[in-house]
């Protein structure tokens, strides 16, 4: 046979290397792999439609101002040069850091500068969660009508841990992003997120969205749309929306209830066996706070708040709560204590451990920041600790003891307030100008500087 004779010319299999049928393979992948990186495979959610004419307030996590909450660069009041801390000179400390809590006991907002209002922070305390209850036990001699009563009962993270791992976004409207094609919006929108998973092959295609949105940590969520803005009348009829009464602690408060927004998933993800459901604020129906808040003669308005506990703010001095932490008995559960266990509205540095406690009268001036116009606030009494605290912000995990039974030992500090733990300052905004609460506004911006204007004992009054 003549050498120079191919096996193909004699009928005879060519094998071919794995090169052969790799490259059409590699060719495929690298047209591929791009496409779906601009173009992911992956249903879009409310949230990607509202950042089409929104923007999302709030500060990304790699730049928060709280990142250095543990260290000793955040505790200004260590600088010997700080010599207007005895006196009223002079800015006794700094304003850090600000967070917002759209609904009641989820995941907080940070941002870095808020419009100041009488119910406190805006977009704060709008909505909150409530479970339905009925009397228990109901008497012998109470009627079929009274055993039928029930009544709704505001719930936090003390009851469903799990709140905390609900997360919560506000979208503005932002005017550059409308085109032509696109109508202008105005309204404001908060987007609830919950981890949740349907089962099936279902569920199995939302993990894997989740993977290639938010990167190997993310999860599958399920999303809820919620109007910052009160409804109008018609879309409360509309939408099947009812007025009622639900009550936080010992104060009944007519309040809007939305049930008809809440997916049946969220009270299984939480635990809830009673009925659930989310009331809206009614900014008609608002709260007036008297106990060691100011009067109107005082303050030029009755301070008033929404679905917050007491008082329109709540104040941290990270100070002080680097010295609480120090003394918090650690274990596997519990590393250190992130101030946002706390749930405070206003954290600020520089000023020595509970310095902030002999506060009566404080003013938030310039500073680093670019707000002008002071804001003037009375600091009405210290914040008294229930336990949810103990709860893990990041995780919803609820700790057995502790930062609690510390509280309750070392921080038993206000004779108003017998065998409680206290951490932290309730506070009503000031308004110069105007006696008209819906004039009433100023700014706070991260930077400004903290004035201590009268000092003084505080006696807490219970409710």
């Amino acid at each position: 046979m003549d050498p120079n004779i191919s096996a193909s010319a004699l009928g005879e299999p060519q094998h071919l290397g794995i090169g052969f049928y790799l490259l059409p393979f590699a060719t495929f992948l690298c047209f591929l792999v791009p496409v779906l990186y601009i173009f992911p495979p992956i249903p879009a959610t409310t949230s990607d439609a509202l950042r089409s004419t929104h923007t999302k307030i709030g500060v990304p996590p790699p730049k928060s101002n709280l990142r250095d909450q543990h260290s000793v660069k955040a505790d200004k009041s260590n600088n010997s040069s700080n010599s207007n801390t005895a006196s009223n000179a002079g800015p006794v400390a700094q304003l850090k850091a600000l967070c917002v809590y759209p609904i009641k006991s989820c995941r907080g907002i940070e941002v870095t500068r808020s419009k100041l209002l009488p119910t406190g922070l805006e977009f704060d305390r709008l909505y909150t969660f409530a479970q339905l209850k009925s009397r228990f036990p109901a008497a012998v001699d109470d009627s079929a009508e009274a055993k039928d009563q029930h009544t709704w009962e505001f719930v936090t993270q003390r009851q469903f841990p799990l709140l905390a791992t609900v997360k919560v976004d506000v979208y503005v409207p932002d005017a550059t992003k409308s085109t032509v094609f696109m109508e202008k919006s105005s309204d404001a929108w908060i987007v609830m997120r919950f981890p949740w998973r349907e089962p099936g092959f279902r569920g199995t295609m939302s993990w894997v969205a989740s993977k290639i949105r938010d990167g190997w940590r993310g999860v599958p969520e399920m999303e809820v749309l919620l109007p910052v803005e009160f409804p109008t009348e018609a879309e409360i009829a509309e939408r099947g929306y009812t007025r009622e009464d639900v009550k936080v602690w010992k104060e009944v408060v007519p309040a809007l209830n939305m049930e008809k927004e809440l997916p049946g998933e969220l009270c299984r993800y939480l635990g809830v066996s009673n009925k659930l459901t989310l009331f809206r604020v009614d900014p008609g129906q608002l709260r007036e706070v008297y106990r060691c808040a100011p009067r109107k003669e005082e303050a030029g308005y009755q301070p008033i708040v929404g679905f917050q506990d007491a008082y329109p703010l709540h104040i941290m001095n990270i100070s002080s709560l680097q010295d609480f932490d120090a003394k918090v008995p650690k274990d596997d559960e519990l590393k250190h204590l992130d101030v946002r266990r706390f749930r405070s509205n206003i954290i600020v540095s520089g000023a020595p451990a509970y310095d902030e406690e002999s506060w009566k009268w404080v003013n938030f001036t310039q500073g680093t920041s670019k707000v002008t116009v002071p804001a003037k606030f009375q600091v009405s009494c210290r914040t008294v600790r229930c336990k949810m605290p103990n709860v893990d912000p990041v995780t919803g995990a609820r700790h057995t003891v502790e930062p609690d039974r510390s509280l309750r030992k070392l921080r038993d500090v206000d004779e108003g307030a017998p065998r409680m733990g206290c951490l932290g300052m309730q506070m009503c905004p000031l308004f110069e100008g105007t006696d008209r609460v819906e004039y009433m506004q100023a700014w706070l911006e991260v930077g400004m500087d903290v004035s201590v204007l009268e000092r003084g004992e505080h006696v807490y009054i219970k409710q």
